[in-house]
């Protein structure tokens, strides 16, 4: 194994591409292959940087394979950030005898992060952050920046602290180059500073920097003290990993992710149980279907519609969902936007309905070559989009107020209510016209 990995890979050429095209292939790997690979980085001290750019399930995976002494020797030398990442992964007894044989200082900070919940800012931090006090003068701030700079991740701002480590003040590296060499810092940094609360969502960290465009913000703890920085980067994992929740969550998989080669059975371990949920949902429709059983039985003609009916309710209802459920992730909707949304919704609805009733009207009249039964398609078409997308719109606001997961349930019940709006209103205006249509 060692050397088809070394002859495979030609290590001395890994060592020079970037840690994350590294982290790709450990990922690609069979897992006793990636393990070796691991090892040999070790060796050269060069495994590190890669498993921080890994998943951290995927980099604790590894890590569990190596002997003690080694992954040890690998969390000393990563981003305390990624290496807490990667902790919380392991069961406690392994996290326990790691922080117990690590250096002092690593240990502590490792703690202190492993304390906040991992979906807050407090969680995605790096606690190396650059904090300078005020009475420094530009010239002695740029010294004790270049005198730090390679025990800090990254350089993007100086923060200001007093006495007691509480913000004052960011300092922009440029602000600070540019100022005369004897000017105190206090007087050129910024003091109006947006800052992180340690207890805040990541949800609403992606969504200040996104409006700010910092390439790094401060997080500090509920008496300002500062506490360290979460930079622009980790923020762009954050929102990866949100979106392929919501992705997954929108498709029924709430059960983990499901990767394309993965084990069938685990696959069919988290998909299964949502589907069977659905059956039951449906069996709502079904049940509607069989109570119009007469009607579709004396016009069998009806039934070639109500697939058409009923996709397309549900189509106009998962547009209106999609709309409300990315205005609610974005946060510019909230509760209290339901009415206005929902007068929207309508007019959108009435529009978009007038012009597939029109259109499902004439198709429906000149292929059964009755108008009667055109217009009862293209009313209960219409008035179905107007339904649908009432429903696909109110739906997410109702289940985010108690408590559910609106990415998650809005799909499944939005669309089958739009089935059921759908044909119930196609099958009763069959029934009323029924003499007429026969």
């Amino acid at each position: 194994m060692p050397e088809k990995v070394e002859e495979r890979y030609q290590l001395h050429e890994l060592l020079r591409r970037h840690p994350a095209d590294v982290a790709d292939l450990l990922s690609a790997l069979r897992e006793e292959e990636a393990v070796e690979l691991l090892r040999r980085l070790y060796l050269r001290r060069a495994a590190a940087a890669p498993l921080g750019e890994m998943d951290p399930e995927e980099a604790a995976r590894l890590l569990a394979e190596l002997n003690r002494d080694e992954a040890i020797h690998i969390l000393s030398h990563m981003d305390p950030d990624d290496a807490a990442d990667l902790l919380a992964e392991l069961p406690v007894e392994t996290v326990r005898e790691i922080l117990s044989r690590l250096e002092a200082r690593k240990a502590q900070m490792l703690r202190a992060l492993l304390a906040y919940p991992p979906n807050t800012a407090g969680g995605l931090m790096s606690p190396e952050v650059l904090a300078l006090p005020p009475h420094l003068s530009a010239q002695e701030a740029i010294e004790e920046i270049r005198r730090r700079a390679e025990e800090l991740e990254t350089v993007y701002y100086a923060y200001v602290v007093d006495e007691k480590n509480r913000l004052l003040g960011v300092l922009s590296l440029r602000d600070l180059v540019l100022a005369r060499p004897e000017t105190p810092i206090e007087q050129i940094m910024n003091r109006e500073v947006v800052s992180l609360p340690a207890e805040m969502d990541v949800e609403e960290v992606a969504r200040i920097f996104d409006k700010y465009n910092y390439l790094a913000l401060p997080v500090v703890d509920k008496e300002n003290r500062l506490l360290g920085i979460v930079t622009v980067d980790d923020v762009m994992d954050v929102m990866r990993e949100e979106a392929t929740e919501d992705l997954l969550r929108v498709g029924g998989i709430p059960a983990g992710e499901d990767l394309p080669l993965d084990p069938p059975l685990l696959s069919v371990r988290r998909r299964l149980p949502w589907l069977m949920g659905l059956v039951l949902l449906n069996m709502s429709v079904a049940s509607l279907v069989r109570h119009f059983e007469g009607i579709i039985s004396h016009l069998a003609f009806v039934a070639a519609l109500m697939p058409l009916i009923a996709d397309m309710s549900g189509n106009a209802a998962s547009q209106a969902l999609t709309v409300a459920v990315r205005g609610m992730a974005l946060g510019v909707v909230d509760w209290r936007d339901l009415p206005r949304i929902l007068w929207k919704e309508i007019r959108v609805g009435l529009l978009a309905g007038l012009g597939l009733g029109l259109q499902i009207g004439l198709i429906a009249a000149l292929l059964w070559r009755k108008p009667l039964f055109g217009v009862v398609a293209g009313v209960a078409l219409a008035g179905t989009t107007v339904g649908a997308c009432l429903t696909g719109a109110a739906i997410p606001f109702l289940f985010k107020r108690i408590g559910l997961d609106p990415a998650m349930m809005s799909g499944p019940v939005a669309t089958t209510v739009g089935d059921l709006i759908g044909i119930s209103l196609f099958l009763s205006l069959a029934a009323l016209f029924r003499a007429q249509l026969a």
